[in-house]
C-alpha cells in the first residue's frame, strides 16, 4: 500500500521567543516492509542552523536552532511512502525459550537483548508481571501470548484521550486502565519485559480512514504508538497494536523506535522566552 503523509505540529507562544534550539523524529525511516520513496520536512521560521544525523536504534534526527525573535512555530512534514509489513509467523517458539535466550550472558540476538531490560520511561513491576502472567503459560508459543495480551490490553483498557500526558507514571495507567496510545504501548512492553522477553515502542502513524465497511482506528489523525515484540529467530520481530488490538500491517507506518516514548517523542527542544504555550497537531495518512 503506498501513502501520502502530511504531519503539521504548530506551537503559539504567548510571548515571543528569542532563541530555540530542536530536536525532531519525524522523518519516517526505511524498515523491513516499509520504503521511503520521498520526504520533505519544512521549518518555519527559517532556522539559522540544522542538520542531522541517525541515532542508536538507526532513526533519522534533525535538529535545528531558530535565533530569530517568533511567536509561533511550525514544522511540516510532507512524506511517500510503501508499506507491507510482513504477515506474522504462523509458528514460533515457547516464550519461556525466547526468554532464556535473550538472558543468557552471550545472547544470540544481542540487539534484541537490551530491549527486555528496563528503560526511563518503563520499569519492570510486579504489577505489570501479574496482568502479563495469564497470557503466558508454560510452553506457549510467544506470539500466542503476545497477540492474547494485546486483545486483553485493547478490551481492558479504556481509551481516553486527555486523561494521560507524557508525564503520566505507568504505575498510574495500570491502577487506572485508561489512557491514550502511548500507554497502552508502555502496559504492553511493561508486561513482557517483566517476564524477561524484549518489546520496543514504535512511533509512528495509522490510516486515517480506514476501507470501506471498517471502523476508523484508534489514534489516527495524529501520531500513534504501538511494540514490536522479538519472537525469536527465524521469526524476529512482529508489531502489536495494542490500542486497536491487532497485528500491524499495511495501514501501520513506521516512523521511529527505542525503548519507550522518550528515546522518540517526534519534536522537543529549549526555548528562551515564549511564557505559555499552546500546540496543535494535525496528521493525515492519505492512500495513493
Amino acid at each position: 500500500m503506498r501513502y501520502a503523509v502530511s504531519h503539521r505540529t504548530s506551537y503559539q507562544y504567548a510571548s515571543a521567543v528569542d532563541l530555540a534550539d530542536h530536536i525532531a523524529y519525524l522523518r519516517p525511516r526505511p524498515f523491513p516492509g516499509q520504503r521511503v520513496d520521498h520526504v520533505a520536512l519544512q521549518i518555519d521560521p527559517k532556522p539559522a542552523s540544522r542538520s542531522g544525523f541517525v541515532d542508536h536504534f538507526g532513526n533519522a534526527v534533525d535538529v535545528f536552532r531558530i535565533e530569530a525573535g517568533h511567536r509561533v512555530l511550525t514544522v511540516n512534514l510532507q512524506a511517500e511512502i510503501e508499506v507491507e509489513l510482513p504477515l506474522p509467523p504462523t509458528a514460533t517458539p515457547a516464550w519461556e525459550s525466547v526468554r532464556n535466550d535473550l538472558a543468557a550472558p552471550f545472547p544470540l540476538a544481542v540487539e534484541a537483548s537490551e530491549f527486555a531490560l528496563p528503560s526511563p520511561l518503563i520499569g519492570v513491576s510486579e504489577t505489570a508481571r501479574a496482568y502479563a502472567t495469564p497470557s503466558f503459560p508454560a510452553g506457549r508459543p510467544i506470539l500466542d501470548g503476545a497477540l492474547e495480551l494485546t486483545h486483553r490490553i485493547r478490551q481492558d483498557f479504556t481509551y481516553a484521550p486527555g486523561s494521560t500526558d507524557v508525564a503520566t507514571p505507568l504505575a498510574t495507567v495500570l491502577e487506572q486502565r485508561k489512557g491514550v496510545c502511548q500507554d497502552f504501548a508502555h502496559v504492553q512492553i511493561a508486561a513482557l519485559r517483566s517476564l524477561g522477553l524484549a518489546a520496543g515502542y514504535v512511533s509512528g502513524y495509522i490510516r486515517t480512514h480506514r476501507r470501506p465497511g471498517q471502523a476508523d482506528l484508534r489514534g489516527a489523525d495524529a501520531t500513534h504508538a504501538w511494540i514490536a515484540v522479538w519472537c525469536g529467530a527465524p521469526a524476529g520481530w512482529v508489531h502489536l497494536d495494542p490500542t486497536n488490538g491487532l497485528v500491524a500491517h499495511d495501514e501501520h507506518i513506521v516512523l521511529a523506535w527505542g525503548r519507550d516514548f522518550s528515546d522518540v517523542s517526534p519534536l522537543r527542544g529549549m526555548i528562551l522566552g515564549g511564557g505559555e504555550h499552546f500546540y496543535s497537531v494535525a496528521v493525515e495518512v492519505r492512500p495513493l
